[in-house]
């Protein structure tokens, strides 16, 4: 299906691996031109030139719908105001905007102080925040905007170890759910939130470590007994996430605003 975004600029955060790499790949392939920032210079250069080489097309053809889509990266913290200050250096103007960082780590609740909360909503609350905020005028101006906050699951499933995330995630959800739904939804800008569960990526193998080590079992034997409370039985793929964020990121998708989608292989139990 034609997702009607060719051509268009997109920012992904957290794009040099896990779930923020399946957003940029799969925006590129419907011809999106894609800006990724991560922290990691080194993982970030090579995924973007693996995604170039990936579409590069016979000698007098063009790319999806006629032509190559550009691939620029920023290797940067998006959490700081350094960060945020290299991307729009480089780009001011995004028509998409999906927003990722990787979550704070798992722990008991008593050991947190009030820094490794602030940096909890620093990273997970506040940040997408200030980015819906530096380009969402810009996209009403236009008439056409897509901003697609990666979340988690937690948020609708709280879980014991991930109190940091569960707090600061719950607060941009909060957020969110108003500013959608203000007067940018009548100027073609739509915001949603991508709830993940528990998909294959370093983030998970280090929660089910942190489990591990709480309950003595083995790393594999966690990672096992999770898979079978999933009804799919199996963890979620980058790329599949990464399609379900391009179809938010569609013009077909211009209807869907405010909502948390949940991707989570059926593992949340509840009716609504």
């Amino acid at each position: 299906m034609d997702l009607g975004i060719a051509g268009r600029w997109a920012l992904v955060c957290g794009a040099s691996k896990g779930l923020g790499l399946g957003c940029a790949q799969s925006l590129v392939r419907a011809g999106v031109n894609v800006v990724m920032v991560a922290r990691g210079s080194e993982a970030l250069e090579q995924s973007a030139i693996e995604m170039r080489a990936a579409q590069q097309v016979p000698m007098g053809a063009g790319g999806r719908n006629g032509f190559q889509t550009e691939i620029l990266t920023v290797p940067a913290d998006i959490t700081t105001p350094q960060g945020r200050a290299a991307v729009f250096a480089l780009r001011a103007d995004f028509d998409i905007v999906v927003t990722n960082a990787g979550g704070p780590p798992p722990g008991d609740f008593r050991s947190w102080d009030r820094e490794a909360w602030l940096k909890a909503v620093d990273a997970n609350m506040l940040t997408p925040i200030e980015l819906i905020r530096a380009t969402v005028d810009g996209m009403a101006a236009r008439g056409f905007g897509r901003i697609v906050n990666i979340t988690s699951s937690a948020v609708k499933a709280p879980i014991d170890i991930l109190g940091l995330s569960n707090g600061a995630r719950s607060g941009l959800t909060g957020f969110v759910a108003g500013v959608a739904r203000s007067g940018i939804a009548a100027q073609g800008v739509t915001i949603n939130n991508l709830l993940p569960g528990a998909f294959d990526t370093d983030r998970l193998r280090g929660t089910m470590e942190g489990a591990a080590k709480k309950s003595g079992q083995s790393v594999d034997a966690v990672m096992q007994s999770r898979r079978q409370t999933i009804p799919a039985r199996r963890f979620g793929t980058a790329h599949e996430f990464g399609e379900a964020c391009a179809f938010l990121c569609s013009a077909q998708a211009g209807y869907i605003t405010g909502q948390n989608i949940l991707i989570d292989g059926g593992a949340y139990p509840g009716t609504y």
